[in-house]
């Protein structure tokens, strides 16, 4: 039983190898056909070309395996070269003279198919005349072959362990910038309550609550890279009620967002940092009513994200120095997605600043059905839509 597994096992290898040899001989085969015929040396069918050629190769067929391992065993490299080429020298002699006792003993077999009558001893003596330097080319040609393959091989092997290398240098950098950015969010979040815990216990003792809520759901996608885009504005959704318990009235957030995008998957915390961003540069320092708005829409294979508010906006160009939360974001962005992402910082029209993420649009497997966000103002947390 255990020899038709391996059978089984190697089928496809075997055949090939087979087939192979096959090829070349039954290539010899027409040559010899046609060399007879052209020159008249002698009247030769199809049918013995065939067996006298088949005979040949099929002979080199069993004589390759032992060749290869060789090969394999004593590879040729700088080190010891003169050695290795002495050894090799060697067993080229040896499988020379192997071929021709293995080879007359075949003819032997064939003898009655091409209607001769040649001894063995006759047939190995003009097979070592006729051929000994063919068969040290043709040991040579195999082992060459065989080095050729391992060689690619080993080559193929390097680039998939430094494919699997990069992979996970990626993925813990990925995991350095996540670790980086979740104290930075508690850091940040944690001042806030620390401002209302001697004016406003009963905001702060609520803010603690949700920020309880709000970890929670952050550990439970700790090792995520990627999330669908509900799960991110669910997240969202909780660290702005945070934000609404301090700023009451004074923060509005509208979500507009497109209901064919809900499914796509976008980094984990993502839009957070651009949101905190907007309120401690954009809200927090003007005394006026802040408003935040938050997009989603579909661009051909592309996803745009974008975050506006209506603070002070840009002064003077792009920021030339980003703060941590913003820094981090990029920094995973391009690791993710390389060139195919952008993070844009632009004047909104309305005043203020407009952060734009725009990333490969690709939807998370499994989904179920989703429930549309539709866009509407955010005064207080008793109303619909709110955060």
């Amino acid at each position: 039983m255990r020899w038709l597994i391996w059978l089984r096992q190697n089928v496809v290898p075997w055949s090939l190898f087979i087939g192979f040899w096959t090829i070349i001989g039954l290539s010899f085969a027409s040559q010899f056909y046609l060399s007879s015929a052209l020159f008249g040396y002698h009247t030769m069918t199809w049918g013995q070309a065939v067996s006298v050629t088949l005979g040949d190769w099929y002979v080199w067929a069993v004589l390759s395996l032992p060749i290869i391992w060789f090969a394999r065993r004593f590879p040729l490299h700088r080190r010891n070269w003169a050695q290795l080429v002495v050894i090799h020298v060697t067993a080229s002699l040896v499988t020379s003279v192997a071929y021709v006792f293995i080879r007359a003993a075949v003819g032997q077999l064939q003898n009655p198919l091409l209607g001769v009558t040649t001894t063995f001893w006759g047939t190995a003596e003009k097979l070592f005349l006729k051929n000994s330097f063919l068969n040290l080319l043709i040991y040579w040609i195999i082992v060459s072959v065989s080095l050729a393959f391992d060689y690619y091989r080993k080559f193929r092997d390097r680039e998939v362990r430094a494919a699997d290398l990069e992979r996970r240098l990626a993925e813990a950098r990925l995991m350095a910038l996540q670790m980086q950015l979740n104290p930075h969010f508690l850091f940040n979040t944690l001042h806030t309550i620390s401002a209302l815990v001697h004016s406003d216990v009963e905001k702060a003792d609520r803010m603690i609550v949700r920020l309880s809520e709000l970890l929670r759901t952050a550990l439970e996608n700790t090792d995520a890279n990627e999330v669908p885009l509900r799960d991110e504005l669910d997240f969202l959704r909780r660290y702005l009620e945070i934000e609404q318990t301090r700023f009451g009235d004074r923060l509005e957030v509208h979500f507009q967002i497109a209901p064919e995008t809900t499914d796509a998957l976008v980094p984990n915390l993502v839009l957070q940092p651009i949101v905190e961003n907007a309120i401690r540069h954009g809200i927090e320092p003007n005394r006026r009513h802040g408003i935040i708005t938050l997009r989603s829409r579909r661009e051909d294979d592309r996803l745009v994200l974008e975050v506006e508010d209506n603070g002070s906006g840009l002064k003077s160009g792009p920021p030339q120095r980003l703060g941590v939360g913003l820094a981090n974001t990029r920094d995973r962005l391009e690791h993710l997605y390389g060139n195919r992402q952008k993070l844009e910082f632009q004047p909104a029209e309305q005043g203020g600043l407009r952060v734009r993420v725009t990333l490969p649009l690709r939807p998370a497997s499994g989904v179920g059905e989703e429930t549309a966000v539709t866009a509407a103002p955010v005064r207080s947390l008793a109303a619909a839509g709110q955060v």
